[in-house]
């Protein structure tokens, strides 16, 4: 509802890797009076880009992204022209109380409704040009916080501070299996193997059904820690406890939970991936 603060509407951008994110969040922004999507950005670098030319007033900002993540997003813009952000935030206890401390603003994912009101309030009230160079500098606090480094200027973010923290909120894949999605950490996968034209993904002692090819499949993980070992197998590198050479330069890997993945000789300079 509109309230005595702003009277005009807020042009809004979403962006966020998943596309199912950003459908559902595009979804309940549409019944909010004050508020036109003016479009969807699936990474950082379109976020720029469409920021540039549709000159929104808010910008809703998944902080993980591929390649240009959302905190690098923000180090970019002109401090002038920048909307206001609320970032879109998967992370842990302690990283939401820096967020909290440091007055910025985030919505926690899944988005609770309430809470996606509450931030909207708080952005109608605040919303200004001088709230964005605010943003900008609160946002030095939130970063030296988190990582333990002091951070004077916004160009500092270019430095192991803003890598650091971005390794704090884990990836995750969406598997989606007869009209049900679930979210599943990447961190938390052990492997994944062909079924025929599915794929299992073992994660936590449980197995998830997913209709997708493997090259599909590997475009979604990340690669820092989910690695290809086979043409039918794919294995976290931060599970493998064991490595034992095998016939023709093949390997059998044990992993936490005991089992034993093979690694073929296709993909056998993945062997330093493990030493």
């Amino acid at each position: 509802m509109l309230n005595a603060y702003t009277t005009k509407m807020l042009k809004t951008l979403i962006v966020d890797d998943e596309s199912l994110a950003r459908r559902g969040l595009t979804l309940r922004l549409k019944d909010i009076e004050d508020i036109e999507v003016v479009g969807e950005a699936r990474n950082g670098r379109e976020a720029l880009k469409m920021i540039s030319e549709k000159k929104p007033d808010l910008v809703f900002l998944d902080i993980q992204m591929p390649g240009i993540n959302g905190f690098e997003v923000v180090q970019q813009l002109d401090i002038e022209t920048m909307p206001a952000i609320l970032f879109l935030t998967a992370y842990d206890e302690f990283a939401v109380r820096a967020f909290e401390v440091n007055a910025l603003d985030y919505i926690l994912k899944p988005i609770d409704e309430e809470r996606l009101h509450q931030v909207l309030d708080k952005v109608r009230t605040n919303i200004s040009q001088k709230s964005a160079l605010k943003q900008k500098q609160l946002l030095l606090k939130l970063v030296g916080e988190i990582s333990g480094e002091k951070v004077g200027r916004i160009e500092d973010l270019e430095g192991k501070a803003i890598k650091d923290l971005i390794k704090k909120e884990p990836s995750r894949l969406s598997i989606r299996d007869s009209g049900r999605t679930t979210w599943v950490n990447q961190e938390d996968i052990e492997w994944i193997d062909a079924a025929g034209d599915y794929m299992c993904v073992h994660a936590q002692g449980v197995t998830h059904i997913m209709r997708k090819t493997m090259k599909q499949l590997e475009a979604d993980l990340d690669g820092s820690i989910l690695q290809r070992i086979h043409r039918s197998t794919i294995v976290n590198i931060k599970h493998v406890k064991e490595m034992e050479s095998h016939i023709n330069g093949e390997y059998f890997l044990t992993l936490d939970s005991g089992h034993r993945v093979k690694l073929s000789r296709t993909y056998k300079d993945r062997l330093k991936l493990f030493k």
